[in-house]
C-alpha cells in the first residue's frame, strides 16, 4: 500500500524525516521492517515493507493500533458519539476505562483534542494534559479516512508491547530496525522522554547503542534518529552522524519556533 498519513498526532514525529529515510533505503533490499519506538509511526506508514513489527513500552499505544488494525468501524463509531468540548475532554480524561476498544477510544480522543497532541503522563500513570482548545474535534479520523487507511496499512503487521532490546533480539541479517527513541541526553532528562511511567534514561541510550552496535555486526540496517548533541556524537563515535535541520513548530509562541538539528545515523546503508 502506498504512503498513508499518520492517524495520530505525535511531538516528536518523523513525517518531516521520511523523506530522507525513503532515499536512504530506495536502493536496498528489506527482508523485515522492525519499529521498536512506534510512536507515530510516520516512517513505517511512509514506506512499504512486505513484513513489519512495530512495537512500543506504551501499552495503550499499542492496544490503540491493534484496535484501529482490527475494530476501525468500532473505534469511528464510538468516537463520533463523544462531544468534543472542554467538559468533555475533563470527563474523558478522567476516565480509566478497562475494555481494549474503550482504551483505544479515549486514547484517539485524548491525542485530538489535548494541547499539541501532546501524549504525557505523571509518575502515576495518569494522563495530564490540558484541553487544547476549542476547535479540535476527532472528524478528521474519519472524514479524511485517517483510520480507515492505516487499517489498510497495518493489516498483517506484528504490533507488541515490549522494549526495544526485545527488538534487536530477533532482527537478522537483510532486515531493517528504524529506531526514534525518546531524545535523552547525558546531563539531564530533556525532551519527550516522559513517554510513560518509565523515563527513557541516559542509561537506556548507552544500551540502545551497544545494541545497534551488536546487531549491525550481524548485518541487520539500522537508521536511527537522535538529539544533535555532543554526548550523542561521542557516544557513537567513530560513526559520524548526519545533521538534519527542520523547523520545530510546537511552540504556540511563533517568535519561540525555530530551526532544530537532529542527528541521523545509518548502519549498513
Amino acid at each position: 500500500m502506498s504512503n498513508v498519513t499518520p492517524f495520530l498526532k505525535w511531538p516528536g514525529g518523523k513525517r518531516w524525516l521520511t523523506s530522507y529515510i525513503e532515499e536512504l533505503i530506495d536502493k536496498q533490499s528489506i527482508n523485515r521492517y522492525f519499529e521498536p519506538f512506534l510512536g507515530g509511526g510516520a516512517v513505517f506508514f511512509s514506506i512499504n515493507p512486505q513484513e513489519s513489527y512495530l512495537s512500543d513500552t506504551n501499552e495503550q499505544l499499542i492496544i490503540t493500533y491493534k484496535a484501529v488494525q482490527n475494530n476501525h468501524e468500532e473505534l469511528i463509531r464510538h468516537l463520533k458519539e463523544i462531544p468534543t468540548d472542554k467538559a468533555t475532554y475533563y470527563k474523558v480524561r478522567n476516565g480509566k476505562p478497562t475494555s481494549e476498544i474503550d482504551i483505544a477510544v479515549r486514547f484517539l480522543y485524548l491525542n485530538r483534542l489535548a494541547f499539541g497532541g501532546m501524549y504525557r503522563v505523571n509518575k502515576e500513570g495518569n494522563f495530564n494534559v490540558p484541553y487544547g482548545g476549542s476547535g479540535r474535534s476527532t472528524n478528521v479520523l474519519w472524514k479524511n479516512q485517517l483510520i480507515e487507511n492505516a487499517s489498510k496499512k497495518l493489516k498483517n503487521v506484528k504490533l507488541s508491547c515490549q522494549d526495544f532490546s526485545e527488538t534487536f533480539s530477533i532482527a537478522e541479517k537483510g532486515d531493517l530496525i528504524y529506531c526514534d527513541p525518546p531524545y535523552t541526553v547525558a546531563h539531564n532528562l530533556n525532551g519527550f522522554q516522559r513517554y510513560n511511567e518509565n523515563i527513557f534514561t541516559w542509561k537506556d541510550q548507552k544500551r540502545l547503542k551497544e545494541l545497534c552496535t551488536e546487531a549491525a555486526d550481524r548485518g541487520v540496517c539500522i537508521i536511527l534518529s537522535n538529539a544533535a548533541h555532543l554526548c550523542i556524537k561521542e557516544l557513537y563515535y567513530p560513526k559520524e552522524p548526519k545533521v538534519i535541520k527542520r523547523y520545530s513548530g510546537l511552540s504556540t509562541v511563533p517568535s519561540k519556533r525555530k530551526v532544530v538539528e537532529e542527528y541521523l545515523l545509518a548502519f549498513n546503508l
